[in-house]
């Protein structure tokens, strides 16, 4: 069962790693913390990103990223497009895809599968970087959930967002807000209720080692 393990931060004033794919900045750095969001194909369409753009553009920099994401994070929350992930066979290819390499390829700290949306916080293990771990999820995965639902086609969108973890309280806070990602949507009362989270993994393997655990 993966656990809260001390992640890795950058050195501060360090930019080394950071590149870009398109209109997205990314942090890729070997052994980095970082949290992903990765969407459905249909999840959050182009051109209301790009009309966010347009409306934020005279914000400075800092304010809009901030600005940017909270409509984003709102915005999938609402749960638009087909929410192939609520099938409860959908999610957990995704989970028990992240669960299979945990230690190996990167070390788990916190995670959720929405309806229409994912997040994910890790550490990649030597030898791993976001770019290689995103696409062997990302190719994985379209190929089962499409075999399990009967499709074809496009699973996710090409650009997953990520962000590297600053220090401890940034790294808090991601587990607070991915752990709680399915109640402030409104899809249960408590984080631990939510099948596919690091938040129900946790509370299970708590309860399961708990007083009286080994009486038969």
């Amino acid at each position: 069962m993966p656990r809260l393990k001390r992640p890795t931060f950058p050195k501060k004033g360090s930019r080394d790693g950071w590149y870009s794919r398109g209109y997205l900045p990314h942090f890729d750095s070997e052994g980095q913390t970082q949290t992903v969001t990765s969407r459905l194909f249909d999840s959050m369409p182009q051109e209301v990103l790009e009309a966010w753009k347009e409306e934020l553009a005279d914000l400075p920099q800092q304010a809009y990223d901030l600005e940017r994401r909270k409509r984003i994070d709102a915005y999938l929350d609402q749960g638009h497009g087909s929410c192939l992930l609520r099938d409860p066979q959908a999610a957990d290819i995704v989970q028990n895809n992240w669960l299979r390499f945990d230690g190996e390829r990167y070390q788990l700290h916190a995670w959720v599968v929405m309806p229409n949306h994912t997040h994910i916080l890790f550490t990649p293990a030597p030898g791993w970087d976001l770019s290689r771990i995103a696409h062997t999820w990302k190719s994985y995965t379209a190929h089962a959930i499409n075999k399990l639902l009967g499709r074809s086609g496009k699973l996710w969108q090409d650009e997953p967002f990520d962000r590297y973890i600053r220090d401890e309280r940034h790294f808090a806070n991601a587990v607070a807000y991915i752990e709680n990602n399915p109640v402030k949507a409104g899809l249960c009362d408590r984080p631990e209720d939510w099948p596919w989270s690091s938040a129900y993994w946790r509370a299970k393997a708590e309860e399961d080692s708990g007083p009286g655990s080994a009486q038969g």
